[in-house]
């Protein structure tokens, strides 16, 4: 009994501290205060991570602190509906007390709140109490966390969410759109751990085209589009280059002699640019097996 009481005695001095430092140091990205009644029970509120689709967004939730804090961690559950996590539910994390092996006594309040903004916009995984809501949803609930704050528990809780919503207002930016996702072809990705090298290189695509704009009169102007696109992995190491050559040229012909057009010097022209394209694609190549063979040497 009496260590319990030296335990409860710890963690009073140990969250006064944390709510003079919360309310010294506040931060734009949230806002935490304990229940006056209580300590133990805490009010928060996140703004959501930027450059995701919770960006903006506004996320009321509560935190349990046990009686042994800190040295066994707190219990989170969300109340505004946000898209990632169940609401009025205690979510699993490893800052959350479904994880208490993995927590550190070191840890604060605030370390967790920058903790849980984090865990926003990664997978689910099908973890307990998680959502994977579509992200023009998530969006559209993050424009909707603006109007006030959620109605949960009695009117001092009520009052302290209204009091940490308008204070999140005041740091919280506009909400904006959803940017268009476009893929990236040009790009050089390290994912995951160093592993053993499956493959060297594998996949070299080449693709091209050509297309011709007429204009009305006696002007044609030719434009012809070469694309290479080459991609090589070596374990977490991946790679990709695309690569566009592009001529554009205007003929002066009168219009009698559109259909009389010197299919030669066109399949020439091709053959011209199907060997400038064989080149670089072989540079390429070469290119990428000298890194990939840099990056086995200094991993062997």
């Amino acid at each position: 009994m009496a260590d319990r009481r030296n335990l409860k005695k710890t963690a009073v001095k140990r969250i006064l501290q944390e709510v003079k430092e919360m309310q010294e140091n506040p931060s734009d990205d949230f806002m935490s205060l304990p229940l006056e009644d209580n300590i133990f029970e805490w009010q928060f509120a996140i703004r959501g991570p930027s450059d995701t689709e919770f960006e903006g967004g506004i996320y009321h939730g509560r935190i349990q602190l046990p009686a042994e804090y800190p040295f066994q961690p707190p219990s989170f559950m969300l109340l505004t509906p946000n898209g990632r996590f169940e609401t009025q539910t205690k979510i699993c994390l490893s800052i959350s007390n479904h994880h208490p092996e993995q927590w550190r006594p070191s840890w604060s309040v605030r370390t967790a709140l920058v903790a849980l903004i984090a865990f926003m916009p990664t997978d689910p995984g099908g973890a307990l109490g998680s959502l994977d809501y579509p992200k023009e949803e998530r969006r559209a609930l993050a424009i909707k966390s603006h109007e006030a704050a959620p109605r949960f528990g009695a009117s001092e809780r009520q009052m302290l969410m209204n009091e940490i919503h308008q204070y999140m207002l005041s740091k919280a930016p506009s909400v904006p759109r959803l940017p268009h996702q476009v893929p990236q072809e040009q790009s050089i990705n390290r994912e995951g751990e160093t592993s053993q090298v499956n493959h060297l290189i594998a996949g070299a695509i080449a693709e091209g085209e050509e297309r011709a704009v007429e204009p009305e009169d006696n002007d044609r102007i030719v434009e012809d589009v070469r694309g290479l696109r080459l991609n090589a992995n070596a374990g977490p190491l991946r790679i990709g280059f695309n690569v566009q050559l592009r001529t554009r040229r205007r003929r002066r012909i009168s219009s009698n002699t559109y259909e009389q057009l010197n299919r030669r010097d066109a399949r020439r022209l091709r053959v011209f640019y199907d060997r400038i394209l064989t080149f670089v694609a072989v540079v390429l190549i070469m290119a990428i097996a000298v890194l990939l063979l840099k990056k086995l040497l200094k991993a062997g």
